[in-house]
């Protein structure tokens, strides 16, 4: 399979998962296939970008890898798509976002009370997406434990964003404080795509162990470099404001560096202490940064993690067919080409 011909499969599954809905609450799911890049702002039909669908992407590719049939985890798939973008419905409301994929978001346009239902609705509507997994001959046994390992990740997701809306005001958040949130509200969800990708593929207990190190180890590096992003990446590429995370006094990796290493920790911590940060304060903290080889510091860290999940890759198995092994190829291939993204 192709980029394209996966995210179409990955689309099209996910469609599937809505139900027929009475005239009266159609707004409701119109709603939630604006998020999704659906529909416009006017709730007609449109076609936006649906986001990066990384992690549908994994699941069908671990699949395949073991030997699997891909087309059995296009419920998983969906699943882990639509869990995703639950998450950042009520991440958005949580961190008062105004802008998504370069869209205004759900609660920004309908109100807070709108953008927690939507997420709601779509949280349920991922969980419709999985129970197809017995529609597609997947052993019911076998879709039970799915299910239930895709619950306890969205159950340890909840925990990383209580520790990241927790660490909010505080600056003295150590590096492991913060390994042990994005671990939870990032990683885990990457890790869960490839290693229950191998799961529903009848990976062996060796492939779906590897393939779930895979992606803990990938997520780590993914946030890493979101981090990098939130502070210097490019308005028109990402998205979103200039250093956004600067500007909410985001304590991400970089922050984190600068405040225990930097000479000039003490002014950037009165910075983060200002109610209100202004351009001028934006301004002084990346230079404190720069001086600091924050940034650096974080990609390094970033490219030893993306080495570990490569070794992790490396010690897969395929599946004895040239689909497996292309099948493990493109994850290395689009593992690869996160190293250093832009959006």
């Amino acid at each position: 399979m192709t980029t394209n011909d996966l995210q179409t499969a990955i689309q099209n599954a996910m469609r599937a998962a809505f139900p027929l809905a009475e005239e009266r609450v159609a707004p409701f799911f119109a709603l939630q296939e604006y998020h999704l890049g659906w529909r416009d702002q006017h709730l007609r039909p449109a076609v936006s970008a649906p986001g990066k669908l990384l992690r549908p992407q994994f699941a069908l590719l671990a699949c395949r890898a073991v030997g699997g049939q891909a087309e059995q985890a296009l419920p998983l798939a969906a699943a882990l798509q639509l869990i995703h973008d639950f998450s950042l419905i009520h991440d958005d409301i949580q961190d008062q976002s105004e802008t998504r994929r370069g869209r205004e978001t759900v609660w920004k346009l309908w109100g807070i009370a709108h953008g927690i239902n939507v997420g709601d609705g779509m949280f349920t509507v991922a969980h419709l997406a999985l129970h197809k997994l017995s529609e597609v001959g997947v052993d019911p046994a076998l879709a039970l434990e799915v299910l239930k390992r895709f619950d306890q990740t969205i159950l340890t997701i909840c925990e990383g964003q209580y520790l990241d809306m927790s660490f909010e005001g505080k600056i003295e958040i150590s590096e492991t404080d913060y390994l042990a949130m994005i671990s939870r509200k990032t990683a885990e969800l990457i890790a869960a795509a490839t290693g229950l990708g191998a799961l529903v593929g009848r990976g062996n207990a060796a492939n779906v162990r590897a393939m779930f190190n895979f992606g803990q180890s990938l997520g780590l590096a993914f946030q890493m470099q979101d981090d990098i992003l939130g502070i210097w990446g490019e308005p028109e590429v990402t998205g979103k404001p200039f250093a956004a995370d600067l500007y909410r006094r985001k304590v991400s990796l970089p922050i984190i560096h600068a405040l225990h290493n930097a000479a000039q920790r003490g002014e950037l911590e009165r910075i983060y202490r200002r109610r209100r940060i202004r351009e001028a304060d934006v301004k002084r903290a990346l230079e404190i940064l720069g001086a600091a080889g924050s940034r650096q510091y974080v990609e390094t860290v970033a490219q030893q993690y993306h080495l570990e999940a490569f070794q992790a890759l490396e010690s897969v198995q395929p599946g004895n067919t040239a689909l497996a092994q292309g099948a493990l190829a493109q994850m290395h291939a689009l593992a690869e080409g996160l190293l250093g993204r832009q959006t």
